[in-house]
């Protein structure tokens, strides 16, 4: 296998693990940023103030963007099964 090939595949599943992986993030992200703001301005420090709206916000992306993130791993997965012929034949 070359290096460029081994390149390119490693930058497409970094690229896809971002797609996949970033709109989870950038949920809990901004849920955090603003649950903690509260917290500053109320002075209210409980834990479970934090986790259940993060985790409300994670499974409301997950129910919106799932199909998105769903068809950009299966279109990965099934682009790297394209490639093994021609993985194989020029090693």
């Amino acid at each position: 296998m070359k290096e460029a090939t081994l390149i390119s595949i490693a930058t497409e599943a970094l690229v896809t693990t971002i797609k996949i992986a970033g709109p989870i993030l950038i949920a809990s992200l901004v849920v955090g940023l603003v649950v903690s703001l509260i917290q500053s301005i109320t002075q209210i420090q409980d834990f479970t103030l934090t986790f259940v709206p993060k985790l409300a916000a994670i499974a409301l992306v997950i129910f919106v963007a799932g199909h998105f993130m769903l068809n950009t791993f299966i279109g990965f997965t099934d682009s790297l099964y394209h490639q093994i012929p021609s993985l194989l034949s020029s090693g």
